[in-house]
């Protein structure tokens, strides 16, 4: 498995820019919090302790309690590279972190975002 800077980096500060992200579009950190426990399992709780406990993303998405099946209906570019075709499975999840909080500030509808 690649060593890539980003697992290094810390949940904490990816978070903020992520709700900085949604709320530059009118979008809201409720909205960017629902995404994030969709996808990883975490319930509010378990996310605020994740962000307490200043763990690094690739922690973060390691002690994700369950990683959603619907996942897997998450198609599409992120950074020039398909989502579908990552194979490291944490950057997989990662990518389809940003592809979600991409398609939040686009404005897609919570339903269509969440694969529903």
């Amino acid at each position: 498995m690649e060593n890539h800077k980003i697992y290094a980096m810390k949940f904490s500060k990816i978070y903020s820019l992520l709700v900085q992200k949604a709320d530059k579009k009118k979008r809201t950190k409720q909205e960017v919090d629902e995404i994030i426990c969709w996808l990883t399992g975490y319930d509010e709780v378990g996310l605020t302790q994740q962000l307490r406990n200043d763990v690094d993303y690739k922690t973060f998405f390691e002690q994700a309690p369950c990683i959603n099946p619907n996942s897997e209906k998450i198609k599409g570019t992120v950074c020039g590279v398909r989502v579908e075709e990552i194979k490291d499975p944490i950057m997989k999840q990662i990518r389809y972190l940003d592809k979600l909080i991409d398609e939040l500030a686009k404005g897609k509808a919570m339903e269509k975002i969440l694969r529903a």
